[in-house]
């Protein structure tokens, strides 16, 4: 897999996940063996998600560098849900990978999702039944 059939990847999964409402992309970048994707997405419960990923291509599989997935409710004002791997809590375990629940300063240790991951993750946090 290269950075293009891996951004052919993303979209088609926020096509077709059951979740998303509507799409728009901010950011693509195709270099090849890496990559950049930035959308801004509006979920099928109104709530709102921006997701961030800076990756490089290793052994044919995407590896997510940077990245960062913000939930928010409609509003754009109350926090849900953000993952990232900013550095700036490294007495967490699984530094730098965690996740902001519900304020800024609420963080738990999180793991590293792809995109594509992440968007698979989505779908049973917020349909959990299927």
């Amino acid at each position: 897999m290269d950075a293009q059939q891996y951004l052919t990847e993303i979209k088609s999964r926020l096509i077709a996940s059951p979740v998303v409402e509507t799409f728009s992309i901010v950011d693509e970048r195709d270099l090849d063996d890496r990559g950049y994707f930035r959308t801004r997405v509006t979920l099928t419960n109104a709530d709102f998600l921006e997701v961030a990923e800076y990756f490089v291509i290793i052994n044919d599989q995407p590896q997510p560098e940077r990245y960062r997935y913000q939930w928010m409710d409609s509003t754009q004002k109350i926090l849900r849900k953000r993952w990232d791997n900013v550095p700036h809590f490294p007495n967490l375990p699984n530094f730098p990978h965690h996740v902001h629940i519900d304020a800024e300063d609420n963080v738990q240790p999180s793991r590293p999702r792809s995109t594509t991951e992440f968007l698979a993750f989505l779908e049973t946090e917020i349909f959990p039944e299927h």
